[in-house]
């Protein structure tokens, strides 16, 4: 049985990734293709710095440099918000599967009105 390589990557790997990943529109593709977990591929986003990516520094003036953390925020926020948005889709077709398989409808128990 093959040994398996244990969480270090070289970093011209962790780079390129990072650099990948910035351009890329579907990170789930990319991460089965680079053979790395999706949250290793942000968590390597993280800690690299445009910076230390190169040693050039960076042509963006301060405020698009705010623009793109903000937007990169927003993203963040949105892929978390779709991540929720399926659970709860899940669930909620668990939860009717659920009710059709018993015949319980959903509808509020009818009641008698009780006499004044």
């Amino acid at each position: 049985m093959a040994k398996r390589r244990k969480g270090r990557y070289p970093n011209e790997f962790r780079r390129m990734a990072v650099e990948r990943l910035k351009r890329c529109e579907n990170i789930v593709a990319l991460s089965e293709e680079l053979g790395v977990h999706r949250r290793l591929l942000y968590k390597w986003r993280d800690q690299l710095d445009p910076v230390d990516i190169s040693d050039e520094p960076s042509p963006e003036n301060p405020r698009e440099s705010t623009l793109r953390k903000e937007v990169s925020q927003l993203k963040r926020l949105l892929a978390e918000k779709t991540v929720e948005l399926d659970f709860f889709k899940g669930a909620l077709q668990k939860v009717e599967a659920r009710r059709q398989q018993s015949g319980i409808s959903g509808e509020k128990a009818s009641t008698t009105k009780s006499k004044n």
